[in-house]
């Protein structure tokens, strides 16, 4: 089987995943049924890695389809048509499924299991991936290890060693394109004005 039959088969298993459904042992089941949400490419050469889908990710099966899908790709610089090309941009999150709001209507973190049921496996079949944008403290985590900083703050600010550090894929670390950073944004003034810009460069060397 080539790869990305492999990788057409295995994606097929995540789709069908219902593990946070069937297994207690990680906590609470999850309150919904489950939709995994993720797009693998055997071509890209961008992998987006955020958190997990919200509400109207799950409602629609299109990642990032909400503002802060809209605020990622003005990030990037690409169009909508663009970001859900396949063949330009694979999206990975840390978590597939939605996991519910708290108490006071927040989104719950990635379940805990599902990284560790699928995560190695599918990037393992993405080997051409050149660079990986890691959105969020759980993706910071998972691919940066060691390099992670203290803080979200830290890491990001430390975006150049760490776009240094890394060899293939490269790793630019970014926060969530929520609307709850918008603030966050406004205090630190080189996120738009130095990543950003880079940050584009990357995208559009790997994506015409």
């Amino acid at each position: 089987m080539s790869v990305a039959d492999s990788l057409v088969s295995l994606a097929a298993d995540i789709r069908a995943c219902r593990v946070c459904v069937e297994n207690t042992a990680a906590g609470r089941r999850l309150p919904h049924r489950p939709r995994p949400v993720v797009v693998p490419s055997a071509t890209a050469r961008i992998l987006i890695a955020g958190q997990a889908p919200g509400t109207m990710v799950h409602a629609t099966g299109l990642p990032f389809n909400d503002a802060s899908g809209d605020c990622l790709r003005a990030w990037l610089g690409v169009s909508r048509d663009e970001f859900y090309d396949p063949e330009k941009f694979a999206i990975v999150p840390m978590g597939f499924c939605f996991p519910g709001q708290d108490a006071k209507g927040g989104d719950l973190p990635p379940r805990r299991e599902c990284a560790p049921a699928w995560r190695s496996r599918l990037l393992a079949l993405m080997p051409q991936i050149e660079l990986v944008l890691a959105i969020g403290l759980y993706a910071h985590s998972w691919h940066l290890g060691p390099l992670r900083r203290a803080s979200l703050t830290q890491t990001v600010m430390d975006w150049r060693e760490i776009h240094g550090a890394t060899s293939v894929p490269k790793v630019l670390p970014l926060p969530h394109p929520s609307w709850r950073n918008s603030g966050w944004i406004k205090k630190n003034p080189w996120f738009e004005t130095e990543l950003l810009p880079f940050l584009r460069s990357e995208i559009s060397s790997r994506i015409t």
